[in-house]
């Protein structure tokens, strides 16, 4: 069965690229892909295979069915959405989307599960079972596709027994793939802060209550959520990266302030208590000083679970399929995935897949404007996940 899923890995991967190139070279927004969703819906016509389009708006679920359809159903993910960033390669698929560009490999996602259903559509009469495949829009934005996804039934009528999704991975060499068991990505919310004061002339701070002041103290008090209230075995990070003000020059202070962060953590508990002091101690510092604080919270995706027996067969047959020396285990991060949804519906599996070769300069970080992968990562990316997809179908429900 693995000598088939690689000999027909390799004989679709030649079109999988063009399927590659043209979704780059025609990236969309998050909850905008219309057009990307039109060209999934023409490639699973050319192949043969039922699926529904419009879910979540610009959504499709694709359904490969084998013998005895009704046995046990297994779900795949492919996220479609591009970043609003503009493209810096000189390449023949360059985006022709000025200012956006699949900067996060959503179009190898995307191609690589279209491979990977003509592989198992190729292979219909060797299974048993029902295969499930998610394109998901709207990963890159609040709320994330796959919560609305999941709202829309996506996860029902079948229902899976469990779900798999892969991630380009730049930092590890093609061929390669990379996973880790339990806990790891951390759920991700959004903060924004308007802090008010009176403003005034610079040179008479006496007569004004100072936003600036209060803010940067806000900023500095609220890192004491990590540091002295967090459990110390609990990884949480609190980043602000934009400030503005409500005019203000050098010599003039203004009467408001505005604060945008990030909050992320690995534990649900936790994160939801967090919420909290952030809010008493901005409130606290702004009314010690005289002014006040609008604090809200955008509450984003929630922490990534691989789940324990599902990842360690997983990790099994990776081994399997690509030999014991490419797969490697892989540490947390910080960075968040609306994948994180799934993983709280059903055993879910997330991990990375190897796009990188220094040898070749490619080497660029995701959500950069240089951002590239070796193309052979795509073979390995159909292969990999047909295997795993014909593996879980055989487990006992």
């Amino acid at each position: 069965m693995k000598e088939i899923v690689q000999e027909l890995a390799h004989e679709v991967f030649p079109l999988i690229v063009q399927n590659r190139r043209h979704l780059h070279m025609h990236p969309e927004l998050s909850f905008e892909e219309v057009e990307t969703g039109r060209y999934i819906a023409r490639q699973l016509e050319e192949i043969g295979v039922s699926y529904r389009h419009g879910i979540a708006e610009n959504g499709l679920i694709a359904m490969v069915k084998g013998k005895n359809p009704k046995k046990r159903t297994i779900a795949l993910r492919a996220d479609i959405d591009a970043l609003p960033i503009l493209e810096a390669n000189e390449v023949s698929y360059k985006s022709q989307n000025p200012g956006v560009m699949h900067a996060c490999g959503h179009d190898v996602h995307t191609a690589s599960l279209l491979g990977t259903i003509r592989v198992l559509h190729r292979m219909r009469d060797k299974f048993e079972g029902t295969v499930k495949c998610l394109f998901q829009p709207g990963e890159e934005k609040l709320p994330g596709g796959a919560s609305i996804m999941i709202r829309e039934g996506a996860l029902e009528n079948p229902k899976p027994a469990s779900i798999f999704g892969q991630h380009v991975h730049p930092p590890l060499e093609v061929g390669k793939v990379g996973v880790r068991s339990g806990m790891y990505m951390a759920s991700a919310d959004e903060l924004y802060l308007t802090i008010k004061g009176h403003g005034g002339h610079g040179a008479m701070p006496q007569d004004c209550i100072d936003p600036v002041v209060i803010a940067a103290q806000i900023i500095v008090g609220l890192q004491q959520v990590v540091s002295r209230y967090a459990n110390p075995g609990t990884p949480s990070v609190l980043t602000f990266g934009k400030i503005n003000s409500s005019g203000g020059a050098t010599n003039i202070i203004p009467n408001e302030v505005r604060l945008e962060g990030t909050f992320r953590t690995m534990d649900e508990k936790w994160r939801n208590e967090a919420h909290k002091w952030m809010k008493k101690i901005a409130n606290n510092i702004a009314k010690g000083y005289g002014g006040s604080v609008e604090f809200h919270i955008e509450k984003g995706y929630p922490v990534l679970f691989n789940h324990e027996k599902l990842t360690a067969r997983a990790k099994r047959w990776m081994t399997e399929f690509l030999g014991p020396d490419q797969v490697v285990d892989m540490p947390l991060r910080m960075t968040a995935e609306d994948f994180a949804f799934y993983s709280h519906h059903l055993p879910a599996c997330f991990y990375r897949l190897g796009t990188g070769n220094p040898e070749k300069g490619i080497i660029s970080p995701v959500h950069t404007d240089t951002f590239d992968v070796d193309e052979r990562a795509l073979e390995t990316g159909i292969g990999l996940m047909a295997w795993l997809a014909l593996k879980e179908l055989e487990e006992k429900s």
